[in-house]
């Protein structure tokens, strides 16, 4: 093939390969600004929120009520994945991502800029539950919708390598998220509460305009354009998934609940810690070791499932996780800072970056190019529909008894075994080729 601006030959691997590592960039560059701005809320709401957008009273109680607007954003990312999922099956994955990601970057401002319970009374709470539900909207289709159009993308038998960097932008979002809150962990909490908080929330915005500039550059996937140019779309792309791959969303549906983990360790966990006397600096910062380290670890994971299979990979790494969470939480009751480091970065840079890295690839490789956004995007809502309200779970179960930290432990333990169900009941599809993925989509 011949470039016409420059009139080099370029071969047809070298310009795939090209096309894969900008969409790897741009699924790293959209899954940072997802979970920055997931996890700046994570961390306000164990932190900030229940002391300023709700009523006065019991701590525990307030608590509870914090959680609960985080997990409201969880509710509303089924219907983002069924809206934007059914529109990156019908006009597109790069259109579609280019919405999801202005949606949830002007969310994420926006909510550093609500007043707070003293000033506007419920219209507080109320606003922040509007803008926590825009946040959800969006995130239900972000990753499904980047692991996608990336794997699509990716070379033979590296399709695994290159859709793990969405995970890896995940990482780098929660590492963004943890240093814009570590200045404002060290103020007063007078200024925390009165405007510190609010700083992470208006940084934002530059990864905003970043991710939407290289997302706009995208083409899409030549598979797609195919289906679309030979006018082979589905006219209504959720409602044929179901019939076609009803097994197939079922154990993606199981699997995502590895999910679990993560979300269960950056929010009730840095709860947890704060409430036995881990100074929450100390938490940012094992949040920080351990997602930097995952930046790198997610994609050597997944080369590994491209050299070995998804399966073995996903398998040790929910196995994995769902043991080491009683040595994490155990250390954490102790107060002992290195145990506390060791314990999270082995979870989070090791037995979770396995299964983690993995299920962009895998969970979309299950599914037919004509059904796979919103495949992926529905069947991946349930597992972390449920992760949002972990939080509020562990809290009620634990409550103001720290030493029972035990339920807190079974909760993520509870999902592994559940994605580890999925898994033993997945096809593999590591090295199935491209348009031979999926069941027959008429």
């Amino acid at each position: 093939m011949t470039n016409l601006t420059t009139g080099t030959v370029v071969s047809t691997d070298e310009r795939q390969l090209k096309r894969a590592k900008k969409a790897a960039l741009a699924a790293f560059l959209g899954g940072a600004l997802e979970y920055y701005d997931f996890f700046i809320y994570a961390t306000a709401a164990s932190l900030v929120f229940s002391k300023i957008f709700f009523p006065a009273g019991d701590p525990t109680i307030a608590l509870l009520a914090s959680f609960a607007t985080f997990g409201v954003a969880y509710v509303a990312r089924p219907f983002g994945a069924v809206v934007f999922g059914h529109l990156g099956d019908k006009i597109g994955r790069k259109n579609t991502l280019v919405m999801t990601l202005v949606l949830m970057g002007s969310a994420t401002f926006l909510i550093g800029v609500l007043p707070d319970f003293n000033t506007a009374g419920y219209w507080a709470p109320g606003l922040l539950v509007l803008l926590r539900l825009m946040q959800g909207l969006s995130a239900g289709a972000e990753t499904a919708g980047a692991s996608a159009l990336t794997t699509e993308e990716s070379p033979v038998g590296r399709r695994g390598f290159f859709a793990s960097f969405a995970m890896s932008g995940v990482s780098a979002g929660i590492v963004l998220a943890s240093l814009a809150f570590l200045p404002v962990a060290a103020m007063s909490e007078a200024d925390r509460l009165a405007w510190g908080w609010r700083i992470p929330f208006w940084l934002s915005i530059l990864v905003l305009i970043v991710a939407f500039l290289v997302r706009r550059s995208l083409d899409e996937p030549e598979v797609f354009e195919e289906k679309q140019e030979h006018g082979e779309l589905v006219k209504l792309p959720f409602t044929r998934m179901f019939k076609t791959h009803p097994a197939q969303f079922f154990q993606v549906a199981l699997m995502s609940f590895e999910t679990v983990t993560n979300t269960f360790m950056q929010s009730f966990g840095l709860a947890y810690a704060v409430s036995v006397g881990v100074p929450a600096s100390t938490m940012l910062w094992v949040s920080i070791v351990g997602n930097l380290l995952a930046v790198a670890t997610q994609p050597l994971m997944a080369g590994l499932s491209d050299r070995f299979g998804r399966r073995p990979v996903f398998i040790t790494g929910v196995l994995g996780s769902g043991a080491m969470i009683f040595v994490y939480f155990s250390v954490i009751s102790t107060g002992n800072v290195p145990m506390i480091f060791l314990a999270s970065t082995l979870i989070t840079a090791g037995t979770y970056a396995m299964s983690n890295a993995i299920y962009p690839a895998w969970f979309s490789e299950l599914f037919n190019v004509k059904v796979r956004y919103s495949g992926m995007a529905i069947g991946l809502q349930i597992g972390i529909v449920c992760a949002g309200f972990t939080p509020l779970l562990g809290t009620a179960l634990v409550g103001a008894e720290k030493a029972n930290w035990a339920p807190a432990a079974w909760i993520v333990a509870a999902s592994s075994i559940l994605a580890l169900v999925g898994a033993l009941w997945a096809r593999e599809t590591s090295k199935t080729p491209l348009r031979e993925l999926g069941n027959p989509v008429p």
